[in-house]
C-alpha cells in the first residue's frame, strides 16, 4: 500500500499548482492506479503458485520434453565361399519389437507386457527365461510385492531397494509358495525383454514364428501398447547345408549369451540382441553385426512428437572365405566313406586339412567327431585345430631337418645303420621292419624317410644330445634334449598354435620332460610322444613344400561390403599371406628331405610305405605316419598322412589323421589322401595348368 500513499502525497503536494485540474485528474488516476495494483497482486500470486507451490512438477514436465537417439538393428553380414556362393545367409521374418521410452516405469512395463501377452506367446527360443526373470515378473505385481514384504515385518526405515531384495530372497527360499503358469511365463519373457532394453533402443520380443493371427491382433491394439511395433528380424540360413555350422559357428537366438552379458552390454548391445557364439561368427562379430540405425526422437511426456532418421544404419560386412564349399563337401564325403575301413571301434574321429603351401589359404577343413561309447558320428570341421593327436612317423621330415640344422648330418654325409636300439634300462626300440635286427641296413636320410626308419631318427636325437650310441650303453641324454627337439619341431609349426583366424585353437600336447622320462625323448624323435593338431601337420608340410617359409593359415580371404541389391560389394580388406618364420636351412637341406618324401610314394624299396600314391597324376610326395596308442585300455594306432602335389612345383598340401584305429594296415589314410588330391584337381585347380611331376 506504500505505492498508493506516495502517489497520494505527490498529488497533495501539487494541489496548489494544479488547482484548475484538481477536480478532473485525481478520480481517474486513482482508478487507474487501483487497477494496476490489483493486476500486480494477481501476477505475484500466479508467480507464487507456479514457482513455490508447483515449481517442481513444472520443472519435471519441462524435462520430459526431450530429444534423444533411438537405435534399431540392421541385417547381419553374410558368409561366402571362395566362388561367391552363400554359405551363411539371412532369412527375413516379421517380428514383434519394442522400443523403450526414456521415462517408462516398471509398473508401465508390467502392464504393457501383460497386454501384449494377450495376443502373442513367447517361448524360450525367443527369450531365455531365468529364475531371476520369473522372480522379477512376479514382484512387478504390486500386490505380490506388498504381500511378501508384509510377511517379512521389515523395518519402517527400510528403503524400496531393501524391501525388494528381501522379497527376492524370500521367493528363492520359499519356491513352493509361488509359481507362474505357462501363460505367465510367456508374459515374463516379454517383460524380461522389455526391461533388459536400453532407453530408446529397439529390442525383439518375438523374432520368428509370429503367426498371422498374432500380427493382426497386435497391429489392431498397437495404440494401447506404447513402444510395441511390428518389424523385421533376420535369422541365419545355410544354403550349402548346416554342416558348415561347425566351421562358421552359430548366432545366439535367445539374446546375449549368459557368459558374455556384462561385457556385451558395456559395448552397447541390448539383452535380446543376436551375437556370434562360436568360431567365425564370434571372431568377426564386429564385422558381421554392422552398425545400428539412429533416429532422433522428440518426446513430450509419454508421447513421441517427432522422429527424424539421422543415420539409416549399415548392414554388416560380408566374409569371403578361402574355402571352396563344393570341394569342402567332397572332402567331408571322402572321410565318411573311408573312415570305417580303418577299424574305428575305439576311434574318436578323423580330420583333414587342404592348404595352399605358398599363401596359407585353407581350401577345405573337414572332420568327423565320433562318440566312442555310442558310435554316433557328427561333423566336426573345426576339430582339425583343437584336437591334439599323437601323429607318428609323419613328422620325421622335421626330425631330419633338425639333424641337418644341428650339423649332426649334412646333405653329403647322412648315412646311418638301421638297427634295433637297446639302451640300459629301456626296452628295445626298433623300426617296424627290423624288430629283431635281421634287416639291418645302411640308410641315407631320403631312404630313412622312404622306409620310415625309427632307428635312424633315434640315432639323430642321440647325436644331437652328444651321445654316440652303442648297444646296451647307458642313455646319457639330458632333459634339455626335449627342448632341443621341440625347438626344431616348433620351427615348422608342430607343437604351437598356427595363428589361424579361428578361435579355440590349441597348441597341442607335450609329454613329461624330466630325467625320469628321458627314454621318451627317443619316442619323440619319430612322432610317438607329443600330440599335434592336423592344422599344424598341414603347416609343417607346407613349410617343407615351399622351401622354408612357415605360412600362417587363414580361412577369411576378404571382407566385403554389400551393393544396394544385396549382392557382394566392394572389397573392404584382403588377407595378405604372412610368413611367420623362415627356416634357417639351406636349399640343399630341403632338397634332401623333399627327395625322401618323393621316395615315400615312388621308392623302389620293398619297405616303401605309400606306394599306392605313386601312380597319381600330378605326382604326390609325402609321409605316412603310424603311432602306437592305447584307447580305453585297448591297443590302437593313429594313422596319418601329410603330403603335397605336384612333387616339383607344389600347389596344394593335404594333411589328415585318424586316431584310435585297429586296422592300421587297411590303407584308409592313403585312400583318403589320394581321393582328396584327385578332387582338388577336379574342383579347385585344373591339373592341366601345372606340371605332373
Amino acid at each position: 500500500m506504500k505505492l498508493f500513499d506516495r502517489i497520494t502525497n505527490y498529488f497533495s503536494s501539487n494541489k496548489g499548482k494544479h488547482k484548475n485540474a484538481q477536480s478532473i485528474i485525481p478520480s481517474r488516476l486513482n482508478l487507474l492506479l487501483w487497477i494496476v495494483g490489483i493486476l500486480l497482486l494477481m501476477l505475484a500470486g500466479r508467480l507464487f503458485y507456479l514457482q513455490v507451490l508447483n515449481g517442481s512438477s513444472y520443472k519435471a514436465e519441462v524435462k520430459r520434453s526431450d530429444t534423444t537417439i533411438q537405435t534399431n538393428n540392421v541385417q547381419r553380414g553374410m558368409i561366402y565361399d571362395s566362388r561367391g556362393k552363400v554359405i551363411v545367409g539371412n532369412q527375413t521374418h516379421q517380428a514383434i519389437t519394442y522400443t523403450k521410452s526414456s521415462d517408462v516405469t516398471t509398473d508401465q512395463l508390467y502392464k504393457i507386457a501383460n497386454r501384449l501377452g494377450k495376443y502373442i506367446t513367447v517361448s524360450n527360443s525367443d527369450t531365455r527365461l531365468t529364475d531371476r526373470n520369473e522372480e522379477d515378473y512376479y514382484l512387478a505385481n504390486k500386490d505380490n510385492l506388498k504381500r511378501i514384504t508384509k510377511k517379512l515385518n521389515l523395518s519402517k526405515d527400510a528403503s524400496d531397494d531393501d524391501q525388494y531384495n528381501a522379497a527376492l530372497k524370500y521367493l528363492k527360499s520359499h519356491p513352493s509358495e509361488w509359481r507362474l503358469s505357462n501363460h505367465e511365463k510367456s508374459n515374463a519373457r516379454i517383460y524380461a525383454a522389455m526391461t533388459g532394453a536400453y532407453s530408446l533402443s529397439t529390442t525383439y520380443i518375438k523374432k520368428s514364428g509370429v503367426t498371422s493371427k498374432e500380427l493382426a491382433e497386435v497391429g489392431e491394439h498397437l495404440n494401447q501398447m506404447p513402444g510395441v511395433k511390428i518389424g523385421t528380424a533376420w535369422t541365419r540360413n545355410y544354403p550349402q547345408g548346416k554342416d558348415f555350422q561347425s566351421l562358421t559357428g552359430t548366432v545366439s537366438t535367445t539374446g546375449l549369451p549368459s557368459d558374455q552379458v556384462n561385457s556385451l552390454l558395456s559395448q552397447g548391445y541390448s539383452r535380446s540382441d543376436s551375437v556370434g557364439q562360436s568360431y567365425l561368427e564370434k571372431m568377426f562379430q564386429g564385422t558381421l553385426a554392422g552398425s545400428k540405425s539412429q533416429t532422433q526422437v522428440t518426446t513430450s511426456g509419454n508421447k513421441v512428437t517427432d522422429e527424424v532418421v539421422k543415420y539409416p544404419g549399415k548392414k554388416g560386412d560380408n566374409l569371403v572365405l578361402t574355402i571352396n564349399s563344393k570341394f569342402q563337401k567332397r572332402v567331408q564325403e571322402i572321410l565318411k566313406q573311408n573312415y570305417s575301413s580303418a577299424g574305428i571301434q575305439y576311434s574318436s574321429g578323423v580330420y583333414a586339412v587342404v592348404m595352399n603351401p605358398h599363401t596359407g589359404a585353407i581350401y577345405a577343413m573337414a572332420g568327423i567327431d565320433r562318440d566312442i561309447k555310442t558310435g554316433k558320428q557328427t561333423v566336426d570341421e573345426i576339430g582339425a585345430i583343437n584336437h591334439p593327436i599323437t601323429m607318428g612317423s609323419v613328422v620325421k621330415g622335421a626330425t631330419i631337418m633338425g639333424g641337418l640344422m644341428s650339423g649332426v648330418i649334412t646333405p653329403t654325409n647322412n648315412t646311418l645303420t638301421d638297427q634295433p636300439i637297446k639302451v640300459a634300462g629301456t626296452s628295445t626300440k626298433s623300426s617296424w621292419f627290423n624288430k629283431t635286427g635281421s634287416a639291418n641296413m645302411a640308410l641315407s636320410a631320403p631312404m630313412a624317410l622312404e622306409v620310415s626308419s625309427n632307428s635312424y631318427m633315434m640315432q639323430l636325437i642321440m647325436k644331437e644330445g652328444g651321445m654316440n650310441y652303442k648297444p646296451g650303453a647307458q642313455l646319457t641324454l639330458k632333459p634339455s634334449i626335449f627342448a632341443k627337439e621341440r625347438q626344431y619341431f616348433n620351427m615348422f609349426g608342430l607343437g604351437q598354435k598356427t595363428g589361424i583366424d579361428l578361435p579355440g585353437e590349441t597348441a597341442g600336447y607335450n609329454g613329461p620332460s624330466t630325467q625320469a622320462h628321458i627314454g621318451s625323448a627317443l619316442d619323440l624323435s619319430y612322432g610317438n610322444y607329443d600330440g599335434y593338431t592336423v592344422i599344424q601337420l598341414a603347416q609343417y608340410m607346407s613349410t617343407i613344400a615351399n622351401g622354408g617359409n612357415r605360412m600362417r593359415p587363414y580361412v577369411v580371404k576378404e571382407i566385403r561390403g554389400s551393393k544396394s541389391n544385396g549382392k557382394l560389394g566392394r572389397v573392404e580388406s584382403t588377407t595378405q599371406p604372412q610368413v611367420q618364420f623362415t627356416i634357417p636351412a639351406s636349399k640343399e637341406d630341403f632338397d634332401l628331405v623333399r627327395q625322401g618324401l618323393y621316395q615315400v610314394t615312388h621308392g623302389t624299396s620293398s619297405y616303401v610305405t605309400a606306394k599306392s600314391l605313386g601312380s597319381a597324376k600330378p605326382s604326390i610326395s609325402g609321409k605316412t605316419g603310424t603311432a602306437e596308442t592305447v584307447t580305453n585300455g585297448h591297443q590302437t594306432s593313429t594313422i596319418s598322412f601329410a603330403g603335397y602335389s605336384p612333387s616339383k612345383n607344389p600347389q596344394v598340401v593335404v594333411a589328415l589323421a585318424i586316431p584310435g584305429v585297429t586296422n592300421e594296415n587297411g590303407g584308409a589314410n592313403l585312400n583318403m589322401a589320394k581321393q582328396i588330391f584327385s578332387a582338388y584337381w577336379k574342383m579347385v585347380q585344373d591339373s592341366k595348368s601345372t606340371s605332373n611331376d
